[in-house]
């Protein structure tokens, strides 16, 4: 992170000590060159998983950050991709990013189809403006910054931008041995933010350790969707054979 493109500890300091809104904000220009954006080979993955469960016509993107995630819908989704997002600074660079790769795409584009039609939308994703008219919703690495009490009302708000029939799908990784090194780092940032949004407000919400797969499975159940687990194993299995993360994809019944 502390690259002469990523941002500075003080930078991250200042982010650290702002509201989670406020935080991206800031961050927003130099996301991209920091570990949170979601790598490749995991977008790759997406992908690749999502693409047999179409076609789809349109798509939103929860929580799109820097775009990624729309990156991924536009090339699943035939008329139109949506992004949302509630920080303004994010959208600003996604929508920026957008704009010229679609420059370039039409400067080496021969026939007349651009693709789907995108869009950026600002909004809180637990107040989704949206009707029901989505075939497939993504999301990639922002569910730490909803708490568990806040979890049910996210989903039925992604439930309600869907049509019936329509796929939330989005990737979860398998939780650290316990005792591993990334087990302890992951419990201590937990344990750092606790204590940070104790003692300082506003709060930044940001948590590894609250999105657990069962419970997950759960709130989604109870909200009206069917839930299937796909094995992403372009990412790799565990000592166990178990698949290091998996696709969930619940279906609006």
């Amino acid at each position: 992170m502390f690259t002469p493109q990523g941002p500075t500890l003080r930078e991250l300091a200042v982010q650290a000590l702002s509201s989670t809104m406020r935080g991206y904000d800031l961050l927003a220009p130099k996301f991209d060159r920091t570990p949170y954006r979601t790598p490749d080979r995991v977008l790759d993955a997406v992908t690749r998983a999502v693409r047999p469960l179409g076609p789809f016509d349109r798509g939103l993107d929860v929580c799109c950050g820097t775009g990624a995630g729309v990156g991924v819908l536009s090339g699943l989704c035939r008329e139109r991709v949506t992004g949302v997002d509630f920080s303004a600074g994010m959208l600003a660079v996604a929508q920026a990013a957008q704009a010229a790769r679609a420059a370039q795409t039409r400067a080496a584009r021969t026939g007349p189809d651009g693709g789907p039609v995108v869009d950026w939308v600002r909004a809180d994703a637990l107040a989704l403006p949206f009707a029901p008219v989505f075939d497939v919703a993504l999301s990639l690495g922002a569910f730490g910054h909803f708490l568990p009490r806040e979890r049910p009302e996210l989903f039925r708000q992604v439930y309600a931008s869907l049509r019936p029939g329509g796929r939330f799908v989005f990737p979860v990784g398998a939780p650290p041995p316990v005792g591993s090194r990334a087990y302890w780092s992951l419990l201590g940032f937990d344990a750092a933010m606790r204590v940070r949004n104790a003692l300082w407000r506003p709060p930044f919400v940001m948590y590894y350790r609250t999105f657990r797969l069962p419970d997950v499975v759960e709130d989604l159940g109870r909200t009206g969707f069917s839930v299937r687990l796909i094995p992403l194993t372009a990412l790799g299995r565990g000592p166990d054979g178990s698949p290091r993360a998996r696709l969930v994809v619940a279906t609006r019944r």
